[in-house]
């Protein structure tokens, strides 16, 4: 079948209803990459060209059950197990027990943390993994906490929420948090594990798009939002992370990804390391 070719126009009214719907950067350098994706959408609906496709998209009907699709296709869902193993480190040696002698968070309340762009579940499950083994160092604490993990994609919470993964996925697990944490197939013939059932009672995965109100009940007091600001543009950024601060007690902490920066933003945050951020009052 020749390949599917996506008008200027197209082009244009995709990538705004993109942009407009979850804040994603859709860059003229970024239209190979769109064409190539919403094609496979176009075969799976039986659309021989995008003008169909962006007749179906702004029917009711498209309205109701292509934009689940569209994300899926359109979104970057990459991530690992101990990812940027920095943020960790810092999270245990100075932010938890900093939290706990300073307002006694997970100790006299449970401590809320929330993975904002969680993909398949590495970031929660790693996050739930270092949190254990804190609880387990400081037994006479009574350590307790709780994961928030969101994602736009319906399709990777879903292989989130199974908590199933190849071997390659969980090499970069330490040895001993493996044996500890994940149980192996029992067939000899597939190499997958899965994350024990007490660290999956601690998460709790929800359907989110960032664009739109959280609908938070608590107040955090860490949020991870780590390599999600980089698919935005920069007025989008501010008030996301703004909104995102609204979110956080004071006295919480904001952990960024390695290659962004909050420089310029007139935000309640103040750099205690790097990617790490501490709000003030």
């Amino acid at each position: 079948m020749p390949a599917v070719r996506m008008s200027d126009q197209e082009f244009r009214v995709i990538s705004e209803f993109i942009h407009q719907t979850w804040g994603l950067k859709m860059p003229p350098a970024k239209r190979v990459m769109l064409e190539s994706r919403l094609s496979k959408r176009l075969n799976r609906l039986g659309l021989t060209t995008f003008k169909e496709y962006t007749e179906y998209l702004f029917s009711p009907l498209g309205l109701e059950n292509e934009l689940v699709h569209m994300i899926d296709v359109v979104s970057t869902n990459k991530t690992d197990f101990f990812r940027e193993p920095g943020a960790f480190t810092y999270m245990s040696q100075h932010i938890l027990p900093e939290m706990i002698a300073g307002r006694g968070a997970g100790v006299k309340k449970r401590l809320m943390v929330w993975s904002t762009a969680c993909s398949t579940g590495e970031e929660p499950y790693t996050l739930a993994m270092v949190l254990s083994e804190f609880s387990e160092k400081y037994p006479g604490f009574g350590f307790d906490y709780f994961i928030l993990a969101t994602d736009v994609s319906r399709k990777v919470l879903d292989k989130a929420q199974r908590a199933v993964y190849e071997h390659e996925r969980v090499e970069a697990i330490p040895f001993d948090l493996r044996r500890k944490f994940l149980m192996k197939s029992k067939d000899p013939t597939q190499r997958l594990y899965r994350v024990v059932p007490e660290l999956r009672s601690r998460i709790r995965f929800r359907h989110m798009n960032l664009m739109e109100d959280f609908g938070l009940r608590e107040p955090m007091d860490l949020i991870f939002c780590r390599n999600v600001i980089i698919y935005f543009e920069r007025e989008t950024q501010a008030g996301l992370l703004k909104r995102l601060c609204d979110q956080i007690v004071d006295g919480g902490y904001m952990i960024m990804g390695h290659s962004e920066t909050l420089n310029g933003m007139n935000l309640p945050l103040v750099s205690v390391a790097p990617m790490i951020y501490r709000k003030v009052a």
